[in-house]
C-alpha cells in the first residue's frame, strides 16, 4: 500500500510538471507579439472580441467543448456577453443563436473537429469573424479562421499521449487570457462583477457596509465624561461588546470594548472610573460605501465590531455576526 501511494504521488508529480512545462511553452509563445507570433494574434483576437456588438460564442467537441463552456462562462461572469453553441446540435437548428455582430471563437486543438464545419461554413458565409483555437494553423479550422490563436505542440500528460489533458490545461489558461485582457481593457471593477453575481459568498462579500449595518439608536453610544458602570450598561444592552465614546455628543473620540474592559479589571477597579480612561483613542472605522470584503480584513478576533463613519461623523456599526448572517464568512 505505501508503494502504491508512493508511486501514485510520483504519478501527480509527473503530470503537474508535464502541463506547467506546457502553459511555460504558452507563456512563451504570447511573448512573441511579431507577426505570426501568438502575441500577436492574441491581440487581434481580444480586438475583434473588444469591437464586437454581439456575443462571443464559444464552440468545440468533446473535452474541447468542456473548456469551451467553462470559457464562455468566464466571459459572460466578466462582463463580455458569451455562449456556448454544441457544434454537433449547430447543424440542427442552434445555429440561430449566431447573429450578425457575434464572433465565434472555435476550440479544436488539431483543428480537424468534423463537428465543427457546419458553424464555421455558417460563420464564413455571413461575415462573422472566427476565431480559432488550435495547435496546427494549416488544419481547415486554422486556415479558415480570421484570426488563429496557435497553441505549442506538446506533449500531452497522458503517457500514452492520448487524453487530452496538458492540452486543454493550456486552452484554458488562455481562455482566462482573454477574458481577463478583455476585462481589463473594459475597466471592469468589483462593482460590476457583484452586479453579475449577487449570489452566494462572493456577491455577500461585494456587498456595501451600509447594506448590513446597525443604525440610530441601536449604535451604542456613551458621553467621555461617563462612568464605566454607564458604559457597562450600554454595552450589554446593546449587544455589540463595545460602546462609542463621544465628546460632547458628536466627536468620535474613542471605543470601549470587551477586551477594554477584561484589562481593567484589577483590584482597583472601580465602576465609577471615568470611560476616559478605558478607552482606546482614536478607533477604526470604515465607510458605509466600502465592500464587506474591507470590513472583512478589519474585523478580527481582537476586533469584532467596526464603527461606521461618513464625512468625520459615526453614523453605524457592523458586528462581525452580521457578516456571518449574510453569508460572507
Amino acid at each position: 500500500m505505501i508503494q502504491e501511494s508512493a508511486s501514485a504521488v510520483l504519478s501527480a508529480i509527473r503530470t503537474i510538471e508535464n502541463e506547467r512545462q506546457g502553459l511555460e511553452a504558452l507563456a512563451e509563445a504570447v511573448r512573441k507579439a511579431g507577426e505570426g507570433g501568438l502575441g500577436a494574434a492574441f491581440s487581434q483576437a481580444v480586438e475583434r472580441i473588444a469591437a464586437a456588438s454581439g456575443r462571443v460564442i464559444v464552440t468545440g467537441m468533446g473535452k474541447s467543448g468542456h473548456v469551451a463552456r467553462k470559457i464562455a462562462a468566464t466571459l459572460a461572469s466578466t462582463g463580455q456577453p458569451a455562449s456556448f453553441v454544441h457544434p454537433a446540435e449547430a447543424s440542427h437548428g442552434d445555429l440561430g443563436m449566431v447573429q450578425n455582430g457575434d464572433v465565434v471563437l472555435a476550440l479544436s486543438w488539431s483543428g480537424e473537429t468534423v463537428e465543427l464545419a457546419a458553424i464555421v461554413t455558417f460563420a464564413k458565409r455571413y461575415a462573422i469573424p472566427l476565431i480559432a483555437m488550435t495547435a496546427c494553423s494549416e488544419s481547415s479550422l486554422g486556415r479558415e479562421a480570421d484570426v488563429c490563436l496557435v497553441m505549442p505542440n506538446v506533449n500531452e500528460a497522458c503517457p500514452n499521449g492520448l487524453a487530452p489533458t496538458t492540452s486543454t490545461t493550456m486552452q484554458l489558461v488562455l481562455g482566462d487570457a482573454l477574458a481577463i485582457a478583455l476585462l481589463e481593457g473594459r475597466g471592469f471593477t468589483a462593482l460590476d462583477f457583484r452586479a453579475l453575481h449577487p449570489g452566494g459568498k462572493l456577491g455577500a462579500r461585494l456587498a456595501h457596509v451600509r447594506d448590513v449595518m446597525h443604525t440610530g439608536e441601536r449604535v451604542p453610544r456613551i458621553d467621555a465624561g461617563a462612568r464605566m458602570a454607564e458604559a457597562i450598561v450600554e454595552m450589554s444592552s446593546k449587544g455589540f461588546g463595545c460602546v462609542a465614546v463621544f465628546e460632547k455628543g458628536e466627536k468620535l473620540v474613542g471605543i470601549v470594548t470587551d477586551g477594554d474592559l477584561r484589562r481593567q479589571l484589577k483590584a482597583d477597579f472601580s465602576l465609577d472610573t471615568p470611560v476616559a480612561r478605558v478607552m482606546t483613542k482614536n478607533p477604526r472605522t470604515i465607510a458605509p460605501g466600502a465592500l464587506i470584503e474591507e470590513a472583512l480584513e478589519c474585523i478580527s478576533h481582537k476586533i469584532s465590531a467596526l464603527l461606521v463613519a461618513e464625512k468625520g461623523a459615526v453614523v453605524g456599526i457592523v458586528h462581525f455576526h452580521d457578516l456571518m448572517r449574510i453569508g460572507a464568512v
